[in-house]
């Protein structure tokens, strides 16, 4: 990041030094999609043992690479001073520390693959730890410091059909051989066809040498591990069920022997748990648990378990929140948690009788691309908490709050990118549905040099999900959007997280229904504002959005444009090319798909293709498994037999994570933006 600024300073001393002509241009005041690739934002924070030193993850994006680029830094909090720590050309993470604050475990591509590497935090001395073929994930101490866990795929002899296959003679160029596949789940968005073999848990020395395997079974291994307090069990969360890729939200707690590898089932509750977590005091096993009822949207609680007798509490019932990470105080009486609540992610205490104590903390900022919620935060030994901050105008920094109650700011890692631009400012937008009078949130950006008696284009950006939340965070995207001179406005409409179960289960077997009104009646609220030109709306959103974008158009011709973003369009298809088909099918729909095909045609955007005439451009990655490329394909082909002005940007390589590479944000946002000024009326707004 600092090599980027340096040559971008280079390159303007050079276009200064061209001659007076360039003297006369101004810099830009307003951000430019370049300007994507200055942005950073700290993540995954944890303190030292003494609780007065912080270190963290500084994510910053590599224009060269067109990645998200990882260091780690160090932030004194008496002193403030704030310096690198592992932040070399490498990438670092998954960053954990040992207990007693002398190694520093953590995962870099340093050697040109991902390796498991320990600092020794005295001298800054470095080793790499292993040689292996798949890159280890959730990296875990021994209590002792001398052993950590982790999981790697392991791969296993895929399956084969035919086996008579004669030999190819020596030369011969030959078609590339069949692929076989007899398994569930076969592909999976982000990671595309999926290998044979499963996760397994290793464990392996802190001097080095080779990793033990600990499971052999073939069944899945997921999350996060656990040592007891003796390190002679690992804690994780498998399902071991017949059948287990037909549930998928089925899974329990067992554990694992350090020393004969004999494991053993220890929770056998109705509903997923997963998320185990030891207690310093070595007496309680923490972990998430959701009651399921095959609902659409379910929210889980932090259960504990009494490991000298096996007695379980549920800590969050009364909680009817969306539960996020945990972790324990240092005395083992209480966990802090974070949870969703109207758009925000926050933070809360709870004791071991279920008493909640909701803190005057907000965490996000980590959301580039899009306002959703976000947020990581770390516990200190003093009490004290480390949280990214949620702000509106820029990314996440990291703040302190203390025992006390008292917020301190530790970083400023985007004043040097934006503080010289014009940004959008973000307004609340009351709203109250035309449904049943119950409050909608809503937020709108306004542009830069915004004036109250000018008339503005305005977007509805409308989030995915359809079980998602928004909040009034900095986004790119949006800002980005409000930059070309929109007004953006974007909410949460029924079936939203952060607002209970009851909400997110108002479209429930029922969706997109009466989410289409609430969005109807915030484009409604934002041209009562007076500033917003009624002939100039725009809409698109992504995912969820994609598919209320393209009910909407086929319920109203009141857009302009529209651009619909890796939608699905039909449930049917949707249900049988999706990689998570047998959630979507067991979850979002009352039966398998062909039992029940005239409700979901009923549900679907492609039912109501006759009615659109707004100009649609659909916008999806070549990649997308979790809401196929097809679904596009198929609107865009209707479109175009009814006459309806469209077009179809595919983007190369990506999956459903359009923007999850800086470029990808800029194409995504730049071809949603070129489509709305090709009809955008200038007669009718102010740029």
């Amino acid at each position: 990041m600092l090599r980027l600024r340096i040559a971008s300073l280079a390159a303007a001393f050079g276009v200064l030094s061209a001659g007076a002509q360039a003297e006369s241009a101004p810099l830009p005041d307003k951000l430019t999609y370049k300007d994507t690739f200055n942005l950073e934002y700290p993540a995954a924070p944890f303190f030292l043992p003494d609780g007065d030193k912080l270190v963290y993850e500084r994510r910053s994006m590599d224009i060269m690479s067109d990645s998200t680029h990882s260091s780690l830094w160090q932030i004194d909090i008496k002193s403030k001073q704030h310096r690198p720590l592992l932040a070399g050309d490498d990438s670092v993470r998954n960053a954990v520390l040992s207990k007693d604050g002398s190694m520093l475990a953590y995962i870099s591509n340093a050697s040109g693959s991902a390796q498991l590497y320990v600092r020794y935090m005295d001298s800054g001395q470095t080793a790499r730890l292993t040689n292996v073929s798949y890159a280890p994930g959730n990296l875990t101490w021994s209590n002792d410091g001398q052993h950590l866990a982790f999981t790697m795929f392991t791969p296993v002899k895929p399956d084969s059909l035919f086996t008579g296959m004669p030999k190819k003679p020596d030369g011969a160029k030959w078609a590339e051989p069949a692929k076989y596949i007899e398994k569930t789940r076969y592909r999976a968005d982000g990671a595309g066809y999926l290998p044979d073999g499963y996760s397994q848990i290793y464990v392996l020395p802190v001097t080095g040498g080779t990793p033990r395997q600990l499971t052999t079974a073939e069944y899945p291994h997921g999350g996060s591990l656990t040592f007891s307090k003796k390190d002679d069990w690992i804690y994780f969360t498998a399902d071991k069920q017949d059948g287990y890729a037909l549930r998928p939200l089925g899974s329990d707690i067992y554990r694992v022997s350090t020393t004969t590898a004999k494991v053993e089932q220890v929770t056998d509750m109705k509903g997923p748990e997963s998320s185990p977590l030891i207690s310093p005091d070595g007496r309680w096993l923490a972990f998430s648990q959701l009651d399921d009822r095959k609902l659409s949207y379910q929210t889980g609680d932090i259960v504990v378990m009494n490991l000298n007798n096996g007695n379980t509490t549920r800590l969050t019932g009364s909680l009817d929140r969306g539960i996020g990470r945990f972790v324990w105080n240092d005395d083992s009486d209480e966990l802090i948690f974070s949870y969703l609540d109207e758009g925000n992610n926050r933070l809360a205490r709870v004791d071991l009788d279920g008493d909640i104590d909701k803190l005057d903390v907000t965490i996000g900022g980590q959301s580039m691309g899009r306002p959703y919620t976000s947020g990581s935060f770390a516990v200190s030994s003093k009490g004290d908490i480390a949280f990214t901050t949620a702000e509106t105008m820029r990314p996440a920094d990291l703040a302190l709050y203390s025992r006390r109650g008292n917020t301190t700011t530790l970083t400023d890692l985007n004043s040097d990118a934006l503080d010289h631009l014009k940004l959008a400012k973000v307004e609340t937008l009351p709203v109250t549905s035309s449904v049943d009078d119950r409050k909608i949130d809503a937020w709108m950006a306004l542009p830069p040099d915004f004036d109250a008696s000018k008339s503005y284009p305005m977007i509805l950006e409308i989030h995915g999900g359809p079980h998602a939340a928004y909040g009034p965070h900095f986004s790119m995207e949006v800002q980005l959007m409000a930059a070309q001179g929109y007004v953006v406005v974007w909410s949460n409409p029924r079936g939203s997280s952060s607002y209970g179960e009851d909400f997110g289960n108002l479209i429930h077997h029922n969706y997109p229904s009466e989410d289409y009104n609430d969005l109807m009646d915030v484009v409604d609220a934002a041209v009562a504002k007076g500033f917003v030109d009624s002939k100039n709306l725009f809409i698109t959103g992504g995912s969820g959005g994609g598919v209320l974008t393209a009910w909407s158009i086929g319920k109203t011709d009141r857009f302009a444009a529209a651009v619909v973003a890796k939608p699905v369009i039909n449930w049917v298809s949707f249900a049988l090319t999706a990689d998570a088909y047998p959630y979507f099918s067991q979850y979002w729909m009352e039966a398998m798909p062909w039992e029940v095909a005239d409700k979901l045609w009923d549900r679907s955007p492609l039912s109501l293709v006759g009615n659109v005439t707004t100009p649609t451009l659909l916008l999806t990655g070549e990649a997308d498994y979790r809401t196929p490329i097809s679904e596009s394909e198929q609107f865009y082909q209707a479109l175009r037999l009814q006459g309806v002005e469209s077009a179809m940007v595919r983007i190369p390589g990506a999956p459903h994570g359009i923007a999850g590479k800086p470029s990808r944000l800029i194409q995504k946002v730049g071809n949603i933006v070129a489509w709305f000024e090709r009809y955008r009326h200038d007669g009718e707004s102010e740029e």
